[in-house]
């Protein structure tokens, strides 16, 4: 199929298809009792609430071994400390992470553990919690502009405000090789804390555009050549017959109950389902954005 340049709505061959799956802080450690600047928000923290500032994505306060680590790794942004518990006992990380503290000139501190769950803004912190510049949002275009190397794939999410499964879902977008991911400005998580712990470093790696609007976001996709691709329980179609996985696209997921918008579908050149055999209605959106993704990505490898 060619590639879809300046199409119309007549010509665009829309066709019902997907799964609804689930749309599902800032903390500075200097000087002063850590105590009173988060034990207020530590609620928040926990279920992922905490609110970035408006126009930024967030990403600042970083927690978990995996996602400090990759962190370091990747040194795309400035660490400003690192804290690490006295009662780590896994060696072989708090030696990889001491190393790149060292190697990249990142101060390292070790606390109690009490000392640091009066930093932490999760349930779960591993024992190590890092504080960075916040992450940096792409500008759309580009995402969608021309790379040989690598096949458009962009994953754009419509009303996920679970931060935890915002996490999950960048994580699986990052290992099978989605070249970014757009977030709506309004009504949609941003990396808190527990989005970045789910991402498991993911944030380091992935193009992020933060957009005033999706549908203009879409639009503005579309009009570059890239198909428009959504995911929805009430589709006809399977995600076994998208008809242009192998061309640019971009998927678009919603919310678990409320699926992608009205506006939004009217948007996509075709709608898909993923089957389902079970009796619960629909899937988790970490979940449907796996399985998609995969299936597109195994398309394209017996292109």
């Amino acid at each position: 199929m060619n590639r879809p340049q300046n199409r119309t709505k007549s010509t665009r061959g829309r066709s019902n298809s997907g799964a609804r799956g689930q749309g599902s802080s800032k903390s500075s450690a200097g000087s002063g009792n850590p105590r009173r600047r988060t034990q207020g928000n530590r609620n928040q923290g926990g279920s992922g609430k905490a609110t970035p500032k408006r126009d930024g994505l967030g990403g600042d306060h970083i927690e978990g071994r995996q996602a400090v680590r990759e962190l370091l790794r990747a040194g795309t942004r400035r660490t400003q400390q690192v804290l690490i518990s006295e009662d780590v006992h896994d060696m072989a990380v708090l030696a990889e992470i001491a190393d790149l503290c060292e190697e990249r000139r990142v101060p390292l501190r070790q606390l109690s553990r009490r000392k640091l769950d009066d930093y932490a803004l999760t349930d779960s912190h591993q024992g190590v919690i890092a504080q960075a510049e916040p992450i940096r949002s792409v500008v759309l275009e580009t995402l969608v502009s021309e790379n040989p190397k690598k096949l458009p794939m962009v994953v754009v999410l419509d009303g996920i405000t679970d931060p935890r499964n915002l996490g999950a879902v960048l994580r699986t977008a990052e290992v099978a090789g989605v070249t970014g991911v757009v977030l709506p400005r309004h009504r949609a998580a941003r990396l808190t804390p527990a989005a970045v712990k789910a991402a498991a470093g993911a944030v380091e790696h992935l193009p992020i555009a933060l957009v005033a609007g999706l549908p203009a976001a879409i639009k503005e996709m579309s009009d570059k050549g890239l198909w428009i691709i959504g995911l929805d329980e009430s589709a006809e179609s399977s995600i076994y017959d998208m008809r242009v996985a192998t061309e640019p696209l971009a998927v678009v997921l919603g919310a678990e109950g409320e699926g992608i918008s009205h506006l939004i579908k009217q948007r996509c050149d075709q709608l898909v389902a993923i089957p389902q055999s079970g009796q619960i209605a629909s899937l988790n959106v970490s979940n449907a954005a796996a399985i998609t993704i995969y299936e597109i990505k195994r398309r394209r490898e017996i292109k």
